[in-house]
């Protein structure tokens, strides 16, 4: 059975693969070593290993769990990487460094108020919804190019990126090229995408941020 360090190896050895691969890789590529359902015992020996960039999907999650490790590790660098209701504005601003799920007014407001409540520059990331899914977060592509202006005003350089999460039975590379588009036109330099299935794929589409969970930590336990 593989150890956290094994498997943690294995995905940055990917990682610099798939970039060597490239034509035109991003500048960096950061792994955010997705654990959500996961506890400290899964998280702690990536973080002994010297990984500090990770990602949870849900704000009550994270709070049970992160501020200890934080207190031990305070380079830890954690990213939200599931949908954020505004409600939980003012927690995701206290836990989070990054938001990759900014996709409404309502939510770029909240945050904006937390954000300066806080005195707090969080980076940020808006969600485009690629795939159009009616069931999924994410502002549609065709009205992204208002939303990113919105947002560009109110959070200035706080907004770094695009991120999205194609269709499960497609092919991301549409998708991906789709986002990295999006982002060439508005000027945003950050790309979040590519998952534990996609993400060699992601990085040859100018990826800086891959969010890589199951790869790293087995199945998750949904228990």
């Amino acid at each position: 059975m593989s150890t956290p360090q094994a498997a943690l190896d294995t995905i940055l050895a990917r990682i610099t693969a798939a970039r060597k691969t490239a034509i035109a890789p991003a500048p960096f590529t950061t792994l955010i070593a997705v654990s959500k359902t996961h506890g400290e015992d899964h998280i702690r020996p990536l973080l002994e290993a010297g990984h500090r960039v990770f990602g949870e999907n849900r704000v009550q999650e994270a709070r049970a769990k992160w501020p200890a490790l934080k207190a031990d590790y305070p380079d830890i660098r954690l990213h939200l990487i599931g949908p954020l209701q505004s409600n939980k504005a003012r927690e995701a601003v206290e836990l989070f460094d990054t938001i990759h799920t900014l996709d409404r007014p309502k939510l770029a407001d909240a945050l904006k108020s937390e954000m300066d409540r806080a005195n707090k520059n969080l980076d940020l990331f808006i969600q485009v919804n690629t795939g159009e899914e009616s069931q999924k977060a994410g502002v549609a592509p065709a009205a992204a190019e208002r939303f990113i202006a919105t947002a560009r005003e109110a959070f200035g350089a706080s907004l770094k990126g695009l991120m999205c999460i194609p269709p499960a039975d497609e092919e991301p590379s549409p998708h991906f090229a789709m986002l990295k588009k999006l982002a060439r036109e508005h000027g945003l330099p950050w790309l979040s995408m590519g998952m534990s299935g996609d993400f060699e794929t992601a990085i040859k589409f100018g990826a800086t941020h891959v969010r890589v969970g199951s790869a790293l930590f087995g199945a998750r336990d949904y228990g």
